[in-house]
């Protein structure tokens, strides 16, 4: 055991101490800094890889546990901040200036609620103190304007070095963009393949995103125009598949996960929506309407996670049509829970893919 309080000693108790995903050393990763000892009291910031990780309480307490090993420590002070790290560059696909991981959230059949799951992580990220953009990619049926409380918002145009940028709306600590906000209401889109390609890349490209740790892209169901596009010219993160237990979603949505790892596409897991009906009126129970365990076994088989399960709930719902996502509305509800733990194990991934 060291005998001296210093600078160098707290951070020699501390290399031992790990990040559970990573399995490295917190001193070795440099997510120790600023050390200062002063009569007794320790204070440094550590510095984690997502403001949404899942662990943050257990890696703070082990910082805590292994500095007090130190004889003459009073008290610890650990003062945590977060960097989140850039995804890596990859030579045929072109990034976006300041957006550092870009992560689909796409389905095999529509009907399933990915549009509710894409914007609650969103939410619930931002929640976290992330900086978080939303591209709403479903052109055909842009709902995430609604679903996000922005039904009136305008987006402006800018003119920039190459060509139009638009700036986009902002809600629940959330940058939005959607066709949504470029028709009328009841405007239907009647488009060919090569326009949503085009509409997509300005999405992408041509909005000023500023910084965003996270850029999420809400896709139209199906292995289509836009999925094609989406991993074709960025650099993805990776996708997370939703679906639900029933077993026509779970045969979509299992084509959806094939298309994207045969492009190449990470996929960081399978998201199980409307897993069971609780009763308003009878929260104990539970009601398995689309049947049961259809997203494990289909996480199982294909070698991919299952993420979460998310309850069927008349707040979720009610959430959604007025424009403030479950996870502000009603945190403590089972789906509110089961989508932030959701939010939290995809930031984790990510971090993991970048840091490895």
């Amino acid at each position: 055991m060291l005998d001296t309080l210093s600078s160098s000693s707290v951070l020699e108790v501390l290399k031992p101490v790990q990040d559970p995903e990573l399995q490295k050393s917190l001193v070795d990763l440099n997510m120790i800094r600023n050390v200062e000892v002063d009569q007794g009291i320790v204070r440094f910031t550590l510095v984690l890889t997502t403001p949404a990780c899942p662990l943050r309480q257990f890696i703070v307490e082990d910082c805590e546990k292994a500095v007090r090993t130190l004889p003459g420590v009073q008290e610890v002070v650990v003062d945590v901040t977060a960097e989140t790290p850039q995804q890596k560059a990859l030579p045929d696909r072109q990034g976006i200036g300041g957006v550092k991981n870009i992560l689909a959230v796409s389905s095999g059949k529509g009907g399933v609620g990915k549009s509710t799951i894409a914007i609650n992580i969103a939410v619930a990220l931002a929640q976290a103190g992330a900086k978080v953009g939303l591209i709403d990619a479903d052109i055909y049926g842009p709902n995430a304007p609604t679903m996000l409380g922005l039904t009136d918002a305008k987006v402006t145009v800018q003119q920039g070095a190459g060509g139009d940028i638009l700036e986009p709306a902002f809600n629940h600590g959330v940058k939005l963009v959607s066709m949504g906000f470029l028709i009328d209401k009841d405007q239907p889109v009647i488009w060919r393949g090569p326009m949503i390609n085009g509409v997509i890349r300005q999405f992408l490209y041509q909005v000023s995103w500023g910084e965003l740790d996270y850029l999420i892209v809400d896709m139209p169901p199906g292995t289509g125009d836009a999925q094609l596009t989406m991993a074709q010219a960025v650099p993805m993160a990776g996708v997370v598949i939703v679906t639900t237990p029933q077993t026509v979603a779970l045969l979509d949505a299992r084509r959806g996960l094939k298309m994207f790892q045969q492009l190449g596409v990470s996929v960081l897991g399978i998201v199980e929506n409307m897993s069971y009906f609780i009763p308003p009126d009878m929260p104990d129970k539970q009601y398995d309407i689309f049947g049961s365990a259809g997203g494990e076994k289909t996480a199982n088989e294909l070698q991919v996670p299952l993420l979460g399960c998310v309850p069927l709930e008349i707040p979720l719902r009610e959430g959604g049509d007025r424009g403030v996502p479950i996870v502000l509305a009603d945190p403590e509800s089972a789906s509110a829970k089961a989508l932030t733990a959701i939010a939290q194990q995809i930031a984790a991934k990510v971090s993991i893919a970048a840091l490895t």
